[in-house]
């Protein structure tokens, strides 16, 4: 006869979950605000979307408060106070401002996205509501939904028609996955139909055909709302990626403008103006001290003035274009100068385009907005691996040193991270390159979807990855590392004879305050630690502290 469950325990496991429901109860009044914020800065601030946001505060602050979540109600009383310097500032922040909020906000969003506590993962921002994989093949949906809740996605396999019905009924998806022939030829095609003309807005699909589509089903799947048509054997990697790009809001950086102009009242004029709609900004009166701006500041975009004491606008375009780094930075000139010869001189000298003062605001904001966004893209392509999107090799080691250099400079640890895929070879040699390809971009998602944002990752060459981790302890990082490592062993990847399973191992150095180690060295200890970690039986992850590895 089995004992009876100690009645202790019985309320333990009671309150825990009181508590799990209390706090997705909290996470879900901070995901409301997130999305309000990411939504504000999509577009013009404006009084209405603050009001919106104080609002939103001022709930989540109540609710945290309720259910006894400390963070979150720290957080919101922070928010609510800056939003209403703004307020009071007439709808005006100010650098310092827009930085502070987007900071909070960035802690906001990494309360629900701890990915690797004892609860396993949380949602992201965007996916808080289900996907609904509707698949003729159950075997299929169910190993797809398995495959998505490893990467932090919640998915849930339905059967048949009705039960697609009552789970619309019940809750509307952030995204649907539909085959095409669910519950019969075309019948998935015309459900999806059905669910778009009773919907005020659009609901994101992804339709599915076993076979390759024809061109008529192909057209009617964009009838139907489709934002994408796969085929064959899905890959979860593949489809993560439209997944998140259709269902993902992001809490990206404000953007960053440096002005250089002498005169301190136009600098001023252009702040407010660029302020005003969320962008942050740094003013520089003495444009002798550019290049210090440049390398501490980091902007999207230089405004610069034609005129000035110490030197021209055109020879400071030309200096910044000699440093390689800033070659792709776009150059905005600002001036009274309405000489159209003179003003396409100054454009051959580096410029990228030239306003004419006075300027109104929105003119000025919205050839900000659209040069920065142009030309973080472009960058975006420039430093990025073309496989996974990850930092390219060379980027990774400028962003290692910039990191190092904060970290000396603020006297916070900062730890570097190398991975490499085991057995690799044998992957390629018995699946195919391209079954290796998958491998690769598996994991690259992966770690995206389980690290910080403050982390950056990159494709160190091959098989090899790079992970840097600002304000991190070895300890830390070989937590969460070695918990990544866990999980993605678990993660089927499908091959042309049916699915492997894949493996990395790690090895991880950091660099404390005081050390002063550079860039290379703490990568070649990383180096070590990984040669340890592979040479140690592989699928394990190893720590290198001062001259021995862990």
């Amino acid at each position: 006869m089995s004992e009876l469950p100690n009645t202790a325990e019985l309320d333990d496991n009671h309150l825990d979950k009181l508590r799990q429901h209390f706090a997705q109860r909290v996470s879900h009044q901070a995901q409301m605000l997130l999305e309000a914020w990411i939504r504000l800065n999509r577009s013009e601030w404006n009084s209405e979307a603050l009001a919106e946001l104080e609002q939103g505060c001022e709930r989540l602050a109540k609710s945290a408060q309720r259910f006894e979540q400390g963070e979150h109600a720290e957080l919101a009383e922070q928010l609510h106070n800056l939003f209403a310097q703004v307020r009071d500032n007439r709808n005006r922040p100010n650098s310092g401002q827009i930085q502070q909020l987007h900071s909070l906000m960035q802690q906001l969003s990494k309360i629900g996205m701890r990915l690797l506590d004892d609860q396993g993962p949380v949602l992201r921002p965007g996916a808080r509501k289900p996907v609904y994989v509707c698949l003729q093949d159950q075997e299929r949906a169910e190993r797809i939904v398995q495959q998505l809740k490893f990467f932090g996605m919640r998915a849930q396999a339905l059967d048949k028609p009705s039960s697609f019905q009552q789970a619309i009924t019940d809750r509307h998806p952030s995204l649907l996955m539909m085959d095409v022939d669910f519950g019969g030829p075309s019948l998935g095609l015309s459900l999806a139909q059905h669910i778009q003309d009773s919907r005020p807005d659009r609901l994101p699909i992804v339709f599915y055909s076993p076979e390759a589509p024809d061109t008529r089903t192909q057209l009617a799947a964009v009838r139907a709302g489709g934002q994408a048509l796969l085929s064959g054997n899905i890959d979860p990697a593949r489809l993560l990626e439209k997944l998140d790009a259709l269902t993902c809001q992001t809490l990206e950086e404000p953007y960053r403008v440096l002005i250089v102009d002498d005169s301190r009242a136009q600098a001023m004029f252009t702040e407010q103006a660029l302020n005003g709609a969320g962008i942050l900004t740094y003013a520089l009166t003495e444009p002798l001290k550019v290049m210090d701006a440049l390398r501490n500041f980091s902007p999207d975009l230089i405004i610069l003035d034609m005129y000035m004491p110490e030197c021209m606008g055109p020879e400071l375009a030309r200096m910044i274009r000699q440093h390689e780094r800033y070659v792709s930075t776009p150059i905005i000139f600002l001036s009274a100068e309405d000489d159209l010869d003179k003003q396409l001189v100054a454009m051959g000298e580096g410029g990228d385009d030239f306003l004419t003062k006075p300027i109104r605001p929105r003119h000025l904001v919205t050839t900000v907005r659209h040069r920065a966004d142009r030309a973080r893209t472009l960058k975006q392509r420039m430093v990025c691996d073309s496989l996974t999107g990850l930092y390219n090799h060379t980027h990774t080691l400028q962003l290692l040193e910039d990191a190092l250099h904060r970290a000396q400079q603020n006297g916070e640890p900062v730890s570097f991270a190398m991975l490499d895929i085991d057995f690799f070879k044998k992957i390629n040699d018995s699946h195919g390159h391209p079954a290796g390809d998958r491998v690769i971009k598996s994991l690259a998602l992966f770690l995206k979807q389980r690290l910080r944002r403050t982390d950056s990752i990159g494709r160190y060459g091959g098989e090899e990855f790079a992970v840097i981790m600002p304000d991190t302890d070895s300890t830390a990082a070989l937590h969460v590392l070695d918990e990544i490592r866990r999980r993605f062993s678990d993660i089927h990847h499908p091959v042309p004879s049916g699915e492997i399973i894949s493996t990395f191992s790690a090895g991880v150095a950091t660099s404390y305050d005081g050390n002063d180690l550079s860039a290379q060295q703490l990568c070649s200890f990383a180096d070590e630690a990984l040669y340890q970690a592979k040479h140690g039986g592989r699928n394990q992850v190893c720590c290198h502290s001062g001259n021995k590895t862990e």
